[in-house]
């Protein structure tokens, strides 16, 4: 499958070390909104949206990860960048661990986010996949949100609720079943050992999508000398606790 040269967006000083920034299924780069104040103050961020998502083009599914992962490269290498920092939040964490392993010199620092390195049970993704077929994203966005967001977060946040709903309905149909077909068949735990750059897991105590057992747990201790970090949040927990949430990425990042 050929690679897409992903949307993306960078803020920060030219001279500041590279973070790259890559968000979860249905979300867009606007998600990461919140963190760049305390991350632009250290470092040039790099926002990207996966193929399917966003302003990035739809090729034709199904996909991997690892063909997720070829996006990425290209793009790093348009822009001219070697080796970078990474932290990714649920598909974008399952990108990040693709590249820490089969491409470990393009990654320096790992920061994995309410991730998982394989889904035990794949019945929610068949329905998931089957659902989207059959209706669009547009349908099943508040569902899919619902799941995100804390319930104290999401009724004093109307507003990010909403937007968050906008970005799974506006994403595109193909782009986004291939991309569950892509965490369908994603299974990356016999390659965690692989993985040699400091990594930071960072997982939410409510996080109904990846909750820390087995998710969070597996990844921390199959990655050698990883780093786990509990936060009070749920899926989006770069969201819901940006300030705690963006500390721990900067501290990890930095090199």
């Amino acid at each position: 499958m050929s690679t897409v040269v992903l949307h993306h967006e960078i803020d920060g000083p030219e001279d500041a070390p590279v973070l790259v920034l890559s968000g979860s299924l249905g979300s867009t780069l606007e998600m990461w909104e919140p963190n760049l104040p305390a991350l632009t103050s250290r470092f040039r961020v790099v926002r990207l949206d996966h193929r399917g998502h966003g302003r990035s083009s739809a090729p034709e599914g199904p996909y991997r990860i690892a063909d997720l992962a070829g996006d990425v490269l290209a793009t790093l290498d348009e822009l001219g960048l070697d080796r970078v920092a990474w932290c990714g939040l649920s598909m974008g964490g399952m990108v990040g661990m693709h590249l820490a392993s089969e491409h470990p010199e393009r990654i320096s620092r790992l920061v994995l986010c309410c991730t998982s390195a394989r889904f035990p049970d794949l019945t929610a993704w068949k329905d998931r996949i089957a659902a989207v077929a059959e209706q669009g994203t547009a349908p099943l966005a508040p569902g899919i949100v619902t799941r995100w967001f804390t319930p104290e977060f999401a009724a004093t946040h109307p507003d990010v609720v909403k937007r968050a709903e906008g970005w799974v309905a506006d994403s595109s149909d193909e782009g986004y079943r291939a991309c569950c077909q892509a965490i369908e068949a994603w299974d990356h735990v016999d390659r965690l050992p692989a993985i040699t750059a400091p990594t930071l897991v960072i997982a939410g105590s409510a996080d109904l999508s990846t909750p820390v057992e087995p998710h969070a747990r597996t990844i921390a201790s199959g990655i050698p000398g990883a780093h786990l970090e509990v936060v009070e949040a749920a899926h989006l927990a770069t969201m819901e606790l940006p300030e705690e949430t963006s500390r721990l990425i900067a501290e990890q990042a930095a090199d």
